[in-house]
């Protein structure tokens, strides 16, 4: 029979209070960490005029998933083992157009003050064996309750669409065949992550001779007008065509 004696009663409440902090400091280094990315997304647009991402995904794992991989790993069942050991409890998937905007967007995060970097796995330039590309960032967030001050990791996947469109299909497919995939589709898989990294590679140049095109019409554009005395005049191009011809900006 349970024993539900005073003392054992209120030691069960101090253990369910802990684990209640415990998860409720994951969830809040994740809602730091989601507003620090929405304030560089923002401002990246606000300065460039360009939003360097397409996709933010956040999640906490279950403690019945946490339970699952402690167990896997052999390590101590408590919470300071947990917390020392399992680094993928918070996690963050963003999601990018460009491999360019990958590393851009590491570095953003990485020079923030109160943020440490525990860990860097870079699998663009080391894919895994089987194809797979994505930049991992282990990342250290301090959070501040009520009677204490928690430093907490949080997982930081970065990814181009390829990138993701071609993990998603894989883990897919290892699913289906519960893990035993046949040769000849792990060497297909291998190719296609190939293909998306050309794909990338290509989508990539084209978006940087875009980029020239538009900084030359902005060039243009300015060239265009002049401020006097707080009062902008626009030239006309008759006046402007023949000093932008010597100046090798047209032909």
């Amino acid at each position: 029979m349970e024993d539900k004696t005073p003392s054992n009663l209120t030691q069960l409440k101090l253990l369910k209070t802990e684990l209640i902090r415990f998860m409720m400091s994951y969830k809040f280094a994740l809602d730091e960490m989601n507003t620090k990315i929405d304030i560089l997304k923002q401002e990246f647009q606000y300065i460039h005029d360009y939003n360097p991402i397409e996709h933010v995904k956040s999640r906490i794992k279950s403690p019945e998933s946490i339970l699952k991989k402690i167990q896997r790993k052999g390590y101590e069942l408590s919470l300071p083992s947990i917390r020392k050991n399992i680094k993928d409890i918070a996690a963050i998937r963003i999601t990018c157009s460009f491999i360019s905007d990958i590393y851009e967007i590491s570095k953003m995060l990485q020079n923030q003050k109160d943020i440490t970097v525990i860990d860097c796995k870079d699998y663009i330039k080391n894919p895994k064996p089987n194809g797979y590309q994505s930049l991992h960032l282990i990342l250290q967030i301090p959070i501040f309750m009520s009677d204490r001050e928690d430093h907490i990791n949080v997982e930081i996947q970065i990814r181009t669409i390829a990138m993701d469109f071609w993990a998603s299909l894989e883990h897919k497919i290892y699913y289906k065949y519960n893990k035993e995939v046949p040769q000849t589709i792990k060497d297909d898989l291998r190719e296609a992550a190939m293909t998306a990294t050309q794909l990338d590679k290509k989508m990539e140049s084209i978006h940087k001779e875009m980029n020239k095109i538009k900084e030359l019409i902005n060039h243009e554009e300015d060239l265009n007008e002049v401020s006097i005395n707080n009062e902008r005049f626009r030239l006309p191009k008759d006046f402007l065509l023949p000093i932008m011809k010597r100046a090798n900006l047209v032909e």
